[in-house]
């Protein structure tokens, strides 16, 4: 049997379960879009559930790729081929599932990723009996992971995160072409999470693709993008992503998950593809998330990533704070101490700003009044 660590939000339930909020509650907690699905989606979605009698195949409707390659290319200006790019369910399948068919063959793997994280890296960890390296991300580094990591050299796949989840950090397109130097350099896989590229509030985050290009790698030999509709269309439901780079690293992948099954179904990729290839409604979308961060700017006077929805809060004693908003104030926040392996995190909680303007003002106001009690 794995023994996987308890979800973060396993922990969260366990902390507050005995506890009654004072307030109506407002569940700050997670990174789930809480605006509507734009109802073009929902359209194309409705039009071909006839199809749902279809088995999907794993490699995706052509439609989709189709788009996903015109998303790269309108968003990076970088031009993939047809092996370049596979879609997935979402990332959170990926993400768990790709370490194993890449390292299946290798002894004694291991993985680095950075410290606060995505539950799902580690346990990607676990699930290929991998060492684990955690790159800390702390305020003295910018949240941001050393790439003079001496352990670095001994890794066999790197896992990076920008924009990063939970602490907003972005690695320019530099910082991120040297990453992709030291990958050539030590012969480690290098993959970047970009689920949240997409909710910039000024300029557009750079993607791991175009570094490769700016490192000389343009066919992204040992480079991996992954990418997803989730918060880019509020349409986490479509569970439509894509793992980009490395042909011949996706031509295995592609074999791994044609076993796996893991695939949507065919109203939903097609309803995907009309997604990945408009840019109108994401504009939307992006914009409320970019008022959203505003709002705590002003309200609560603290500074605020340029892409994310999520405010990597310092408040001391994060246990003690996440009790402490949800029965008193009605605000269920994640502690940071639940997302990393390290002390470092314990001062800190993740809130996520995923409602209209009218909740978030609410939320925000709360939250101001127990920072100033």
């Amino acid at each position: 049997m794995i023994n996987f660590e308890p979800y973060p939000f396993e922990k969260l339930r366990n902390l507050i379960g005995g506890l009654t909020p004072k307030k109506e509650l407002i569940n700050m907690s997670i990174g789930e879009p809480q605006f509507a699905t734009p109802q073009p989606i929902i359209d194309v979605l409705n039009a071909h559930t006839a199809l749902f009698n279809k088995y999907p195949a794993s490699a995706g409707v052509p439609k989709l790729k189709e788009m996903q390659i015109k998303f790269v290319q309108t968003r990076f200006n970088i031009s993939l081929n047809d092996d370049q790019i596979l879609p997935t369910l979402g990332t959170r399948e990926a993400l768990f599932n790709f370490p194993q068919s890449l390292l299946f063959d290798q002894l004694n793997p291991v993985i680095a990723h950075p410290n606060p994280f995505y539950q799902i890296y580690e346990g990607a960890v676990k699930a290929c009996r991998a060492k684990q390296v955690l790159l800390d991300l702390t305020q003295a580094n910018d949240f941001k992971p050393d790439i003079d990591d001496p352990r670095l050299k001994n890794c066999d796949l790197v896992i990076l995160n920008s924009p990063n989840n939970p602490t907003g950090s972005v690695l320019t397109i530099s910082e991120l072409t040297e990453w992709v130097k030291l990958s050539a350099k030590y012969g480690f896989v290098l993959l970047n999470d970009e689920c949240y590229s997409e909710i910039y509030h000024s300029a557009p985050p750079p993607s791991l693709l175009e570094a490769s290009i700016a490192a000389g790698n343009a066919d992204f030999h040992h480079i991996i993008v992954m990418n997803s509709l989730s918060k880019r269309s509020s349409a986490a439901g479509l569970r439509s992503g894509f793992a980009a780079g490395d042909s011949e690293i996706l031509k295995q992948y592609a074999v791994y998950r044609s076993y796996a099954g893991a695939t949507a179904g065919v109203p939903l990729q097609i309803a995907a593809a009309w997604a990945w290839g408009d840019e109108i409604h994401a504009a939307e979308i992006r914009k409320k998330y970019a008022e959203n961060m505003n709002l705590a700017r002003k309200l609560l006077g603290v500074s605020v990533s340029d892409a994310s929805f999520y405010i990597w809060l310092k408040v001391g004693d994060d246990i003690a704070a996440a009790k402490t908003l949800y029965k008193e104030f009605g605000l269920t926040v994640l502690p940071g101490t639940f997302l990393s392996r390290s002390k470092a995190q314990s001062g800190f909680v993740r809130i996520a700003l995923v409602y209209d303007e009218a909740r978030t003002i609410e939320a925000l106001t709360r939250l101001k009044e127990f920072l100033t009690q």
